[in-house]
Parts: structure tokens; C-alpha cells; sequence
């Protein structure tokens, strides 16, 4: 049964609030990727408001349901990141109508996913650290995916247990992949090719790096981080030119 129909199911049965259980069971007809984590992290970041029992049991409203539809159709079928979402919940809440959605045609291409990607690690504060659990739920995946992703050495933690900014970005970018049937040993290749252009950046700045002049090593990182935006800039826009000559 569709969700909208399920949801229409849920508004006839008046007041009776459903467990978080009983949401997903309404939502997975039509967005089987859905699971009780992603759920909790839409609650924590304010997309949804279900009430609480006294012992601190989730209990969703025929609206909460409808709100979590609302958001997942929004992601899979628009592309659209939270903020926005936020933003036309708000607007439907007010009693106004949402922004117009955008077509296929100005969705972004590959190479202006690169530098939207590059400006927001740019953007990361630096030093972040986030713990095991913290890590699954930001990236909104689950434990099982984690210990595949680390398996295939796409995902690794550092020294202390814990995940740095950037094993975030790829974790997030892992598992939106996986939303298109892209699983860990698909990504290999993509591994590898990084490994490559690390080496390549390394031959560059590897005699920077060994010089005495504590000015021409700053500069070897600096020059690391230039070449390593150049590479990912190039590989985006050879994606972007041969899906064009396919089409």
C-alpha cells in the first residue's frame, strides 16, 4: 500500500498514536531504505515532533507521519538537503505553499556537486572527533554498514577509536551511494583511483615536505590541498562530460 494511502489509513483511526515501529511499517512500502535510525535522526534534527510516554516511548501522530513522507519524497525524489525541507514544512505549517520544486534540468551536474562537496570539508571545523555511535547517526547508516564500509577500507578510524571530519564526508557519501544500489565492493575501484592521485600528489610535495625551511613545508601542504581539489575538480567534470556524450 502506498504511503500516502497509509497515511490517510492512520488519520481515519482518529487519535491513536502508533510506535516508531508501527511508522515504519507504514513508511517501508514505499521507502524501503527507511529504518528506525533514520527516523530518530530526522527527530533530532527537528523535522518531527512525536510525543512522549511518561517511561519515554515515541508515539507518532497520523501529521508525524504524513511530516516523515513528506521529508523522505522530498530527499529521494528531489535531492533536496534538510534545510530546505525544514523550510517548506514551515511554509505548509503557516498555511502557505512550499517553494517550487526544482526540475531535473536544474539539478546540479557532477562538477558542481565537487565544489559543493569541497566547499563544505573546506567549511568543517577542523579537530572534529565523533565517537562510534555518533558517526552512524550523522551519517544516518547502521552498524552493520559501518563494519562493511571499514572491511573494505573505505571508512577507518583513527588512532584514538574515533572519526575525523572527513570520515564523516565519506561515510555520508557511502551511504547515499548505497541508496542507488552502489555497495561497498562496487566502491573499490574508487578507492584505488584515490589512492593513485595520492600517490601522484605525494611526488609533488614529498621534497617540499623534506626541506629544512619551516616556510617551504607549509607551503608542501598548502600545495597538497591545491593539487587535491584540481584532482577531484578533474575527475568530476570527465564524469560530467562522459554521462553527457551517453545521453
Amino acid at each position: 500500500m502506498p504511503a500516502s494511502r497509509r497515511t490517510g489509513e492512520a488519520r481515519r483511526r482518529g487519535d491513536e498514536l502508533l510506535s516508531i515501529g508501527a511508522v515504519l511499517a507504514f513508511l517501508r512500502d514505499d521507502f524501503p531504505e527507511v529504518t528506525i535510525s533514520k527516523i530518530r535522526f530526522l527527530e533530532a534534527e527537528g523535522l518531527v515532533e512525536p510525543q512522549r510516554t511518561p517511561s519515554g516511548y515515541r508515539k507518532f501522530s497520523a501529521a508525524d507521519v504524513e511530516r516523515l513522507a513528506y521529508v523522505l519524497r522530498m530527499q529521494r525524489d528531489h535531492y533536496l538537503p534538510l534545510r530546505v525541507i525544514r523550510e517548506h514544512l514551515d511554509a505548509i505549517e503557516r498555511g502557505e505553499q512550499p517553494p517550487a520544486l526544482p526540475g531535473a534540468e536544474s539539478r546540479p551536474g557532477p562538477l558542481e556537486e565537487a565544489d559543493r562537496e569541497l566547499a563544505a570539508a573546506a567549511a568543517a571545523p577542523g579537530g572534529v572527533r565523533l565517537g562510534r555511535a555518533e558517526l552512524i547517526a550523522a551519517a544516518e547508516a547502521q552498524e552493520r554498514e559501518l563494519v562493511e564500509w571499514e572491511s573494505y577500507g573505505l571508512v577507518q578510524p583513527g588512532p584514538d577509536g574515533g572519526y575525523d571530519g572527513e570520515a564523516l564526508q565519506i561515510a555520508r557519501l557511502v551511504a547515499e551511494l548505497g541508496r542507488f544500489g552502489l555497495e561497498p565492493r562496487h566502491l573499490r575501484a574508487m578507492k584505488a583511483a584515490a589512492e593513485r592521485e595520492v600517490a601522484l600528489v605525494e611526488q609533488v610535495v614529498a621534497p617540499l615536505r623534506r626541506h629544512r625551511n619551516p616556510q617551504t613545508r607549509a607551503h608542501a601542504e598548502a600545495t597538497a590541498r591545491e593539487l587535491a581539489t584540481l584532482s577531484v575538480r578533474l575527475h568530476a567534470a570527465m564524469v560530467q562530460a562522459g554521462l553527457r556524450a551517453r545521453s
